[in-house]
Order: C-alpha cells, then sequence, then structure tokens
C-alpha cells in the first residue's frame, strides 16, 4: 500500500503526487558548498519555511521537482557560494541579526521559487511567515523582480 499523497482535480483525475518534504530537504543537503554546516545554522529546522516555499510549487510542476532544483543549484553555484560567503553565519551582516535564512539548506528551494514563481512564492508566505526574512533573502540574493515594498 503506497503512502504518498495524490490530490485530486474537479474532475477526480489523480494529480502529481505531493511533494515529500524530506526528500527535498535530502536533497538540499547534497550541496555543501551551499549551505552553512550544521552547527552553524540559525535553525535546527526550518520546518516552516520549507513548507511555505514548497506550497509554491505548483501541482504541475511536483514530478520532477527534485531533479529541477538540483540542476538549480548546480547552475547556480557560484552565485549561491558567494552569498552564503557574503550574507551567512559568520558574515559581517549577519553578525548583526540579519540574514538568518542563509545557510539554510531550505534557502536552496526558496532561491529556486524566487526565480520561478516569485509572485507566488510571496503571496504564500505573507500568509504564514515574517516577511523579513524573505525581504533580507530577496537583497542578498538580488532576484530579477523585487517583490517587497
Amino acid at each position: 500500500m503506497s503512502t504518498e499523497q495524490h490530490d485530486t482535480d474537479a474532475y477526480g483525475q489523480e494529480l502529481a503526487p505531493a511533494l515529500d518534504v524530506k526528500d527535498v530537504l535530502a536533497a538540499a543537503e547534497r550541496f555543501p558548498w551551499a549551505v552553512a554546516a550544521t552547527g552553524e545554522r540559525h535553525w535546527p529546522d526550518g520546518g516552516d519555511f520549507l513548507d511555505v516555499a514548497l506550497s509554491a510549487v505548483r501541482t504541475e510542476e511536483r514530478a520532477g521537482y527534485i531533479e529541477r532544483l538540483e540542476a538549480f543549484v548546480e547552475q547556480h553555484r557560484a552565485r549561491l557560494e558567494e552569498m552564503l560567503r557574503t550574507h551567512g553565519p559568520g558574515s559581517e551582516p549577519a553578525s548583526h541579526g540579519r540574514y538568518a535564512l542563509i545557510g539554510q539548506p531550505e534557502t536552496l528551494v526558496i532561491v529556486e521559487r524566487m526565480e520561478s514563481a516569485p509572485f507566488l512564492l510571496r503571496g504564500q508566505w505573507e500568509k504564514e511567515l515574517e516577511t523579513v526574512f524573505l525581504d533580507d533573502l530577496e537583497f542578498a540574493w538580488g532576484p530579477r523582480i523585487r517583490l517587497n515594498r
């Protein structure tokens, strides 16, 4: 018996399975050059952030999402390394209590969503979390579109 959760559309047809948070997090953890060491992270568990970011993955994007996330991280390796170096744990900006998400594995999903579905991410975020975390991450990442006011 399968334990995967599946959504159905208005006609009762099965849609892509829901993303498994543990699988997505495990994929993000495979990029040690893009995340801070476990002991240096601001939150040992950034589950709320990951849940909101994954809620911005559209149903039709779920199939193959982990592979797309991995390709995104590889494609943006230099940018992610620079962001971790300049704004991550131990950096001058982080010493002032800002940029707390940088270095978290969940951040890889968040920046991927900033690039792929920025308005959907912002809308989901504003319903659930303090926007200062997303605003700081947007500033450090430097997305094409600024969604904060």
